[in-house]
C-alpha cells in the first residue's frame, strides 16, 4: 500500500519541483501544494485500504463458513460497486452450497439409520468387486470385526464360502446390469441358508456402476419348511396305517367270513383302529388349538395332591391290568397352584399312560409333589409334580426330541400300544401355557422321571 501511495505521489511532486525551479511557481505555494497533495493521497489511500481489508475479511468469513459447513454469520456485503455485487453473489453461492451440504448430510444420516436398522446384511461393491460399504448386520452375518475397515478390500475377505463368491463374481461381471437373485447354502462362517439379491447402482458418471448385494438369512424359514414337510409325511403315515386296516378288514367282511369268531375278531380290529384314528384326530385338534393360542384356560386354585389323585384314580384300572403298582406321595400342606383343572388332568393322564405302557409287570409308578427349589434369584416359588417309573428307560440321545410331534423312540411298539406320537407335544404346550416348565430324566433299564414345575399361587 505504501509503495502504491509513493508511486502515485512522486510524479506530481517532481512536476511541482520543476515548476518551482523554473520560477513558474513560487516555492511557498509549491510546498503548500505538495503537502496538500500528500494529505489528500494519504486519506484516499487509507479509505481504499480499509475497503479492501473489509472485503478480504468478508471473503475469509465465507471461506471459513464453507470449511465448517455452516451458514456465514455477520457478513453484510456493500452493493454500491461491482466488487460489492460480486461479494453478494459469492454469499448467495455459499448459502446454496451450505444448504446442499446440509441436505446431503441429512440424507447420509437417514441412509446410515436405515442400514443400521435392517435385519438383512447389505454390501455395496464397486465394478471390480471391491467393498464400498457394508452395514452392521453384514458384519454379524459374516462374523467380521466390528471396528475393522473393509472399504476397498475384495469381497473374498468378507466371506470365504465359494458358492457366495461365485455368485458375487458372476454378478459383477454381468454386462446386462439385471437384478439377479439366488438361494445359497453356505458353510462359512457357519452353516446357514441365504437368499441373495444383486442389483446394479449408478455411481458418479453413467459409465461407473456399483453393485448392491442384500443377504437375507432364511435358515429359520428353511427349518420351518423342513418341519412342515416332516409333519405332513408323518401325519400321512400315521393316518394311512389305521385306514389300511379299516379298509382291508372291512373288505374281507364284505366278501363274507364263514367263521363267526373270525368275523368277531375282524370287527374288534376295525373298532380298535377306528378308536386309534379318532384319538389321532382329537390329539391333532388339541395340539393345533394349543399352538395357535386358541385354547382358553379356566383357571382355579387347586391343591397339587388333588390333581395327582384325580389322574391316578382314572388310570388305576389300566395300571392294574398291566400289573403296575401306582402310588401317590404328596404332602397335603403344599400351597395351591392356579391352573386349568381339565388341562392338568390331560397332562398327567398322558404322563401316567406313557409310564404304564413302558413299565413291565411288577413295576412301580410313583406320583410325587413337592415345593421346588426357591432361592433369592428365582422370580417365584414353584411346585414340582413328578411322574417316576422304574421301566425300560429312554436313551439319552432321544430325550431332547421326545416333545416333537410324532417322534417315537420305538415306532413299531408305540403304534402297537396305541400311541399317537403327540402326547408329550401336547403336554409341553399345556405346561408352557401355564408359565411352567417340563423336564425329563431317564436311564436305560432304570426308568424315567418327568417333572412338571408350575408357579405357586401368590398369597
Amino acid at each position: 500500500m505504501a509503495a502504491a501511495m509513493a508511486a502515485g505521489f512522486l510524479p506530481p511532486a517532481l512536476a511541482l519541483a520543476v515548476m518551482m525551479a523554473t520560477g513558474v511557481l513560487s516555492p511557498e505555494w509549491g510546498f503548500i501544494a505538495i503537502i496538500a497533495g500528500a494529505l489528500a493521497g494519504g486519506l484516499s489511500a487509507t479509505a481504499i485500504a480499509n475497503s479492501i481489508n473489509g472485503r478480504a475479511e468478508r471473503i475469509e468469513a465465507l471461506s471459513a463458513a464453507l470449511r465448517a459447513h455452516r451458514q456465514p454469520l455477520h457478513v453484510i456485503p456493500d452493493d454500491s460497486d461491482a466488487m460489492g455485487r460480486a461479494e453478494r453473489s459469492l454469499l448467495q453461492s455459499t448459502d446454496a452450497v451450505i444448504a446442499e451440504i446440509g441436505a446431503l448430510t441429512e440424507q447420509r444420516d437417514e441412509l446410515e439409520a436405515i442400514l443400521r436398522s435392517m435385519t438383512e446384511a447389505v454390501v455395496v461393491t464397486g465394478a471390480r468387486g471391491e467393498v464400498v460399504l457394508l452395514n452392521g448386520q453384514a458384519r454379524k452375518t459374516f462374523a467380521l470385526s466390528a471396528d475393522a475397515n473393509y472399504q476397498g478390500r475384495d469381497f473374498v475377505e468378507l466371506c470365504r464360502d465359494p458358492r457366495l463368491q461365485e455368485f458375487v463374481a458372476s454378478s459383477t461381471a454381468s454386462a446386462n446390469g439385471e437384478i439377479t437373485a439366488v438361494e445359497v447354502r453356505i458353510q462359512n462362517p457357519s452353516p446357514r441358508y441365504l437368499a441373495v439379491s444383486a442389483a446394479p447402482v449408478k455411481r458418479g458418471s453413467a459409465s461407473e456402476i456399483a453393485w448392491l448385494f442384500v443377504f437375507h438369512d432364511i435358515t429359520q424359514l428353511k427349518t420351518y419348511e423342513t418341519m412342515r414337510a416332516d409333519f405332513i409325511a408323518n401325519l400321512t403315515h400315521e393316518i394311512r396305517t389305521p385306514l389300511s386296516a379299516l379298509y382291508g378288514y372291512a373288505e374281507t367282511l364284505q366278501q363274507g367270513v364263514e367263521d363267526p369268531e373270525t368275523a368277531k375278531r375282524f370287527l374288534g380290529i376295525i373298532e380298535k383302529q377306528a378308536k386309534r384314528l379318532a384319538r389321532l384326530v382329537d390329539d391333532l385338534l388339541s395340539l393345533s388349538n394349543l399352538e395357535r393360542g386358541l385354547a382358553q384356560l379356566k383357571l382355579e386354585e387347586i391343591a397339587p395332591r388333588s390333581i395327582l389323585e384325580d389322574a391316578a384314580e382314572l388310570m388305576r384300572e389300566q395300571a392294574e391290568r398291566g400289573g403296575v403298582h401306582l402310588e401317590i406321595d404328596s404332602p397335603a400342606d403344599l400351597p395351591p397352584i392356579r391352573v386349568d383343572r381339565d388341562k392338568m388332568h390331560q397332562v398327567f393322564l398322558n404322563l401316567i399312560d406313557n409310564a404304564i405302557k413302558y413299565t413291565p409287570r411288577g413295576g412301580r409308578i410313583r406320583l410325587h409333589a413337592r415345593l421346588g427349589n426357591h432361592s433369592g434369584g428365582s422370580p417365584a416359588p414353584t411346585i414340582e409334580m413328578i411322574v417316576a417309573d422304574n421301566g425300560e428307560g429312554i436313551p439319552a440321545s432321544d430325550i431332547p426330541r421326545l416333545t416333537e410331534r410324532f417322534y417315537r423312540v420305538d415306532r413299531a411298539r408305540s403304534r402297537e400300544l396305541g400311541g399317537t406320537g403327540l402326547g408329550l407335544a401336547i403336554v409341553k404346550h399345556i405346561v408352557q401355557l401355564h408359565h411352567g416348565a417340563m423336564g425329563i430324566e431317564s436311564r436305560v433299564g432304570e426308568g424315567t422321571t418327568v417333572t412338571v414345575s408350575l408357579p405357586v399361587t401368590a398369597a
